[in-house]
């Protein structure tokens, strides 16, 4: 179902917002809110910002840059927020970090805690911050010289001006923007559950052909091994460093990215598609050089292990540019003669490697796993060309997982660009929904 424009347009005067219905009026966010700065106390609980979810009272995503929160015996510095207040983190506000909070708590110093000084719902508001429009202006009024410094700062945010219907409009955009994302979102749950079913079929094809083998009638024999069970008799099981030339890991030191031309990649940067050189972090000719030299350069055949956040995460070095990693990547050689790179990619990514690398993991906030715990693993070794042999014979089938997961995630990111598309329409005024009843959005 398709949704018509308002009948009659202005300019808003605003750059970002350009032409919004006539009866909207524009205001500055500072004659729609105050800031406030009260003290928190004890028995509050401590609230996080997320760039992707908003407010809770959950530890935030890594890649928010939030330490895990606990609850501090010192909270003197922070501040009290409560139900529709609007709340964000200085220097992630324009890349999200913002939302409307739901229960009585409070939040770090560097958040500011923004009031309703009138009616307007704080979530209204929200949504309207989140579009790209409005994204960009928050960035715009921040202060800072680089990306990484940016902040915004309570004079700069007030000034942001945003466009307001009258507040029985508001409440049917909301409640319309309500039942259109729960019938998308009921889509992107169905998408979900096909992704996690494949990722187990992967998973099982991957364990039973790295520990069992390809032919079942070859004598077994028990491993030892309370994760492995019963291996192909003429298997080697043994410790993981045994196969290995070299096993290290990354950067202990922060590289320079000012300039950056060499990739400097991560665990962020590693998934079972590769390593993503587009996205990574760049570091300096001087700082690559220093790295190289201290080995963190990995090599052709080599396989990345992820050991610090997302642990367990492995891929193989194919065809790729010079890079350097970060400590959060261990790099494990293999010895050619004895071990296929793409099959010991296969046995780490297995549950009897995997599960063994769990039981050494430490750490909440953020979990590690050590070297010298790595090196412990015990692995199964199937003699170099039965490796090969293994490798090609679940290539196919690896490979037909892999092209319906990739379809299944260009499902869901045009689910939620649709669903960003709805809500954008929606609180910017390119779409009427004042009429749009329960029955008609039903049959959308």
């Amino acid at each position: 179902m398709s949704f018509p424009p308002y009948p009659s347009y202005q300019d808003s005067g605003v750059e970002w917002l350009g032409a919004v219905p006539r009866h909207w009026r524009v205001e500055r966010l500072g004659n729609l809110y105050r800031e406030v700065s009260e003290a928190g106390s004890p028995e509050l609980p401590v609230l996080s910002v997320s760039i992707h979810s908003g407010v809770s009272d959950e530890e935030a995503a890594p890649e928010d840059n939030e330490r895990k929160i606990v609850r501090s015996e010192d909270r003197s510095k922070y501040k009290r927020v409560s139900p529709n207040d609007l709340t964000y983190n200085m220097m992630r506000a324009w890349q999200g970090g913002f939302g409307t909070v739901q229960v009585e708590g409070m939040v770090s110093p560097a958040y500011v805690v923004a009031r309703p000084r009138t009616e307007v719902p704080s979530k209204y508001i929200e949504l309207l911050l989140r579009t790209p429009g409005a994204v960009e202006e928050m960035r715009r009024h921040s202060r800072g010289v680089t990306d990484f410094r940016l902040r915004l700062y309570w004079d700069q945010f007030k000034d942001i001006r945003v466009a307001l219907p009258p507040q029985e409009e508001r409440n049917a955009i909301l409640a319309f923007v309500d039942r259109e994302t729960s019938k998308i979102d009921a889509l992107v749950d169905e998408q979900r559950r096909l992704i996690g079913l494949l990722q187990k079929k992967r998973q099982a094809a991957i364990s039973h052909a790295v520990t069992k083998g390809l032919d079942p009638t070859a004598p077994m024999k028990d491993s030892g091994v309370e994760w492995l069970g019963e291996v192909p008799a003429h298997w080697v099981v043994t410790a993981l460093k045994r196969y290995s030339m070299k096993v290290t890991d990354g950067a202990h030191i922060s590289p320079e990215t000012e300039g950056g031309i060499h990739c400097f990649v991560s665990t962020r940067d590693v998934s079972d598609q590769g390593i993503d050189f587009e996205g990574c972090l760049r570091t300096t000719p001087q700082s690559f050089d220093y790295l190289v030299k201290t080995g963190c350069n990995p090599e052709f055949g080599d396989v990345l292990f992820s050991k610090d956040g997302t642990v367990g995460r492995t891929t193989v070095v194919r065809d790729a540019p010079d890079f350097v990693v970060a400590s959060s990547l261990i790099i494990i050689r293999p010895s050619p003669e004895i071990l296929n790179a793409e099959f010991l990619d296969l046995l780490c990514k297995s549950d009897a490697v995997q599960q063994q690398v769990a039981s050494y993991v430490k750490g909440a906030g953020l979990p590690r796993l050590s070297i010298q715990n790595l090196l412990r693993v015990i692995g199964v070794f199937p003699p170099i060309d039965e490796q090969s042999q293994i490798v090609a014979a679940t290539a196919p089938q690896l490979d037909a997982i892999r092209q319906l997961h990739a379809a299944a995630d260009a499902a869901t990111a045009l689910l939620n660009e649709r669903r960003s598309a709805f809500i954008r329409a929606a609180v910017t005024g390119k779409i009427d929904v004042r009429y749009v009843d329960v029955q008609q959005a039903e049959a959308a």
